[in-house]
């Protein structure tokens, strides 16, 4: 790896192409370095983990809108269209919009993968997009499923290093400012593009999609699912307007009047970015992890001690018994997803799905008292409404410890971690301890996910809405990606069966 070091420069300062992050992202893109076995192998996984979790969603309000918005337009005639989520695959739609749609689709239930550093991130995000393009000019261009597992590598390797060095959120920028760029070097990898188009199409995708953290703060809207489709669906534009010659603010990061300077950490900042270096494999998939729960990741080892303390300590299911639950964990946990927050919705019955699935203190709460967590039962309105439930809820607080922050931003994969210590006082005087690091799905974890959980994931989430034959055709296609033909990329998607969305009701809105 090699470090580039990033600080604002006066626009008098001419900086060099070369000395720019955007170029050198862009490099990367134009390296055609072969990928290594086991990096191939995961982003197979994340491709069956995608279309799993998009599944589960299909029925869903924002997924709906989402795809009956993509299904109202017909395709660009440059190609031969990208197919969406749970239509037939004989119906295309535009690329830009197929990614829209099934970004929307991956996203809604927060239970792909993450990766957790400076800066947080979801970098299957940048799976849709390309994919979506890849369908489109197969054909065209004899693209091949090897050529989108090289997008898909871009796309992760720099979403991956971006987090590991700029943090978004403590300016309270959302974090798929990350995405939009590192979704357009993958589209860039995926059509060999040379490094000038890329590095335009960089620039483009920052500009367009930077905006505040809002989307998940407070009452969390249905916007949160469709922020990070919106910057695949930015990607794919700028990637277009870069091919037809169209360029962008430059220096884009760097600028007097750019990103650093006016929406992160100002005129004097300077980040230390990892980037691999020319020749060197693009293996930072391997650092990123999967969800076994629909919640936010750092709920994914509390949910995994909560079950652990369900079997042990049955008794703490009576609220009555319990005087109070602390969780000691990182900062990030405490002050996003915590009592640290200070959003009273985190501790709001009535509130949003979206908004529960970013409160630790309800997650950890339904999963002591259940011993499981469901993508939807947990979240369903009468669950949150259980007395017992709200009672045991009300006295879950977190606070910040020192060292789970610290490990929590370790560099080192061994000591990085994402759980903390809990403290369960009793209203006897009693006291339970336990704490956890990473959750049983992660690498390092007690179940670690391989390629038997990613097709039973997938199996578990589909079954209500695609036939077995459906199933068992998406996964024999997705797991041979490497050698799939042009005239196979087609069949990556998942068709709803007959009869399996009725009553779903379709908005209608300009389109």
């Amino acid at each position: 790896m090699k470090t580039h070091h990033l600080r604002t420069h006066r626009s008098d300062e001419n900086l060099a192409r070369e000395g720019q992050l955007a170029w050198q992202l862009a490099a990367i893109a134009t390296d055609p370095v072969e990928l290594d076995d086991d990096v191939v192998d995961m982003v197979v996984n994340r491709v069956i983990d995608n279309a799993a979790v998009a599944a589960a969603s299909l029925a869903r309000g924002p997924v709906v809108s989402a795809r009956s918005q993509a299904l109202a337009h017909p395709v660009s005639i440059g190609g031969d269209g990208a197919t969406v989520f749970g239509a037939d695959a004989a119906r295309r739609t535009s690329p830009e919009w197929a990614a829209w749609a099934n970004g929307v689709a991956v996203r809604e239930l927060d239970f792909h993968d993450t990766f957790l550093a400076a800066e947080y991130s979801h970098p299957g995000d940048n799976i849709p997009p390309v994919v979506a393009v890849a369908q489109h000019l197969a054909a065209t261009r004899g693209l091949t499923g090897r050529d989108v597992v090289r997008g898909i590598a871009t796309g992760y390797e720099i979403q991956i290093d971006l987090a590991k060095a700029i943090s978004l959120h403590a300016h309270k920028i959302d974090h798929v400012a990350h995405l939009g760029p590192s979704a357009a070097a993958g589209i860039g990898t995926l059509l060999g593009l040379d490094q000038e188009t890329i590095f335009q199409a960089i620039g483009q995708a920052l500009h367009t999609t930077t905006a505040t953290r809002q989307s998940r703060k407070g009452e969390i809207s249905t916007w949160k699912a469709h922020a990070p489709a919106f910057a695949g669906k930015m990607a794919v534009e700028s990637v277009d307007r870069a091919m037809r010659g169209q360029t962008s603010p430059v220096p884009i990061y760097e600028g007097e009047d750019g990103v650093i300077a006016w929406l992160l950490d100002g005129p004097d900042a300077s980040y230390e970015v990892p980037l691999p270096d020319t020749g060197e494999s693009k293996r930072a998939i391997l650092d990123s992890y999967t969800k076994e729960h629909s919640a936010e990741y750092q709920a994914q080892a509390w949910i995994d001690l909560a079950r652990k303390l369900h079997e042990e300590y049955p008794l703490i299911m009576d609220s009555a018994l319990v005087e109070s639950i602390t969780l000691h964990t990182s900062h990030h946990t405490h002050y996003v997803i915590g009592s640290g927050a200070n959003d009273p919705q985190k501790y709001d019955p009535d509130a949003s799905r979206e908004t529960l699935d970013h409160s630790i203190p309800y997650i950890f709460t339904v999963a002591l008292q259940d011993g499981t967590f469901d993508h939807a039962e947990s979240y369903a309105p009468e669950r949150a409404h259980r007395a017992d439930t709200v009672e045991l809820w009300k006295k879950v607080s977190t606070v910040e410890d020192a060292e789970w922050t610290r490990r929590y931003h370790s560099n080192d994969i061994a000591e990085k971690a994402f759980g903390g210590r809990v403290v369960i006082k009793l209203a006897d005087g009693g006291e339970i301890v336990d704490e956890i690091a990473v959750a049983d799905a992660h690498p390092l974890g007690a179940r670690p996910f391989e390629r038997e959980h990613y097709v039973s994931k997938f199996r578990t989430l589909a079954e209500w809405v695609l036939e077995e034959a459906e199933i068992e055709r998406f996964l024999d296609l997705a797991q041979r990606l490497p050698e799939l033909g042009p005239d196979e990329l087609g069949g990556l998607t998942i068709t709803a069966a007959p009869g399996s969305l009725v009553g779903v009701e379709i908005p209608t809105g300009l389109f």
